[in-house]
């Protein structure tokens, strides 16, 4: 597959989370609602490419609304799967660092 090379300031964030054996991204698309759709691509792809299962949540202000981000995460990682995954993630979406 050809490398996507995108411009992403001010259109997507990452927020990078991480504790003992615990590891989450959150994608945010806010201001941009129109790359829902290539997020959750690029989420389903990356799962498929590693055959890592973390668990994946849309986020929302309200009940019902049309989710603004997508929450990764990887609960007792052991064999450290969250990091590659969140690395291949970031380089399909075009972000090249994260907000802790």
């Amino acid at each position: 597959m050809a490398e996507r090379t995108k411009n992403r300031c001010g259109q997507i964030e990452a927020y990078f989370r991480r504790e003992e054996r615990y590891e989450g991204i959150q994608i945010v698309f806010k201001e941009h609602p129109e790359l829902r759709e290539e997020v959750l691509k690029a989420i389903e792809e990356t799962m498929k490419e590693t055959g890592a299962k973390p668990a994946v949540f849309e986020n929302n202000e309200k009940a019902g609304a049309e989710p603004y981000a997508y929450y990764i995460e990887f609960n007792d990682d052991y064999d450290k799967e969250g990091g590659p995954f969140f690395d291949i993630l970031l380089k399909k979406l075009g972000i090249d660092r994260c907000s802790e």
